[in-house]
């Protein structure tokens, strides 16, 4: 079985399109949540979210006049972006005239694709006007469009496809990837998840009463993960990506290595025993981060760092009730823990690519990066870990190994575990 580094990084968030703006946003604490006048316009309850602020000289950086042409997808430019960027990270060309490389291949995930594009197409077929559809509303609307899209652009010839589990999406498409690797199917993977925003992606949920509306006059405090005043998530988009590889290929071609996936694991709580569509079922979360522990071959002590899911909801002290349990480790002795949603909101399918990126980015630099909105953490929260665990500036200390968990409507799981690369 082959060990799998990674060795290329990619981001489009809220607060930073890149890894160095993203670095440097995330290290000190500074939020990329807005408010947003159209979803006043439109009686949302909450009106603020996380959107990447991407003009049109970026994004002719990345796609050409003729893939611009009647392009209309937030979620597969963000995609295409942080994908690119990840695959140059890595080292390794874009070239339009070599042929497929075999050995290459992706596991990009997403919620949903090119709802705008969608919207377009539904008023052109309600007014009759069929032929006006154009020739790209089936691979922008499709649900495998950003997979479509990166895999001719990188000119990919191993598998390519797309994995689609709510939040879990990208953390699961990390884990796809990496098994493709570890079992000799492919030489490197280009792994992540990207998302839509705006009213009809987000619509949804402000339905569901599961938003923020506290904090319309007051962006950047809206999102606020293991606070006692948290009133629900902010919704946000982008997109995260990563190279994986064999540790040979990587050594083979002299890369640049960011750290080792040690292992992992994915599973279902079957929506039983507490867990429902939107609720996970603790049993299966707390087998998910144990089997994940045994999968990497580590003991529960050795974790340094944990980038939870914890969406600013009644569940963020459940989670950390599960984390608790799942290692054994409570208090004093339990990891530093932060929520990369403090700072970008909830990016839904790309939260668990985007937030995986952070986890790297906190190996490669050796700093916590810190929880912002959480000065009054929740009791519940206190009363299973010490205060101390919840770093509210960033701070430099030795990190070895970090895990990173994803929970996903569908009672869905994921866990991942990384550590600095010793060869």
């Amino acid at each position: 079985m082959n060990r799998v580094v990674i060795t290329g990084l990619g981001v489009v968030a809220p607060n930073g399109i890149g890894q160095d703006a993203f670095t440097r946003a995330t290290k000190n604490g500074e939020s990329g949540i807005t408010f947003h006048p159209k979803l006043q316009e439109l009686n949302f309850s909450c009106c603020i979210g996380g959107m990447p602020v991407v003009d049109d000289t970026l994004r002719a950086k990345y796609l050409s006049p003729l893939q611009l042409r009647g392009f209309n997808s937030a979620g597969i430019l963000y995609g295409c972006m942080a994908g690119m960027d990840a695959w140059k990270d890595a080292g390794l060309a874009i070239d339009e005239h070599a042929t497929a490389d075999p050995h290459s291949g992706m596991v990009f995930g997403a919620g949903s694709s090119g709802i705008d594009k969608f919207r377009e197409a539904i008023y052109l077929l309600d007014d009759k006007q069929v032929r006006r559809l154009g020739s790209t509303v089936v691979v922008q609307t499709m649900a495998s469009g950003i997979s479509a899209y990166l895999g001719g652009i990188l000119g990919l010839g191993n598998q390519v496809t797309t994995n689609s589990s709510a939040c879990t999406t990208g953390a699961e498409a990390l884990l796809m990837g990496f098994e493709r690797i570890k079992y000799g199917k492919a030489k490197r993977m280009l792994v992540g998840s990207c998302s839509d925003d705006g009213p009809y992606i987000w619509g949804g949920f402000d339905a569901m009463r599961v938003m923020s509306y506290k904090h319309n006059d007051d962006p950047e405090r809206g999102s606020r993960p293991m606070s006692a005043s948290a009133s629900g998530f902010v919704p946000g988009s982008g997109a995260g990506a990563l190279v994986l590889e064999s540790l040979q290929s990587a050594l083979d071609r002299g890369a640049n290595i960011y750290a080792e996936v040690l292992g992992g694991m994915v599973n279902s709580g079957g929506q039983r025993l507490g867990g429902t569509m939107t609720a996970p079922n603790s049993d299966a979360v707390q087998q998910c981060i144990k089997g994940a522990i045994a999968d990497a071959g580590i003991e529960a002590q050795a974790i340094d760092v944990i980038n939870g899911h914890l969406t600013a909801t009644s569940k963020d002290s459940t989670e950390i009730a599960n984390w608790v349990t799942a290692l054994g480790r409570e208090g004093i002795n339990f990891p530093y823990i932060n929520s990369q949603k403090s700072m970008v909101g909830h990016c839904l399918a790309a939260a668990g690519a985007i937030e995986s990126v952070a986890t790297i980015l906190q190996l490669k630099h050796q700093l916590v990066f810190p929880n912002i909105n959480c000065e009054d953490i929740h009791p519940e929260i206190l009363d299973l870990i010490d205060e101390s665990r919840i770093p509210q500036k960033s701070m430099e200390t030795p990190l070895r190994i970090a895990a990173k968990a994803s929970f996903g409507f569908g009672d869905v799981n994921a866990c991942i575990i990384f550590s600095n690369f010793s060869n």
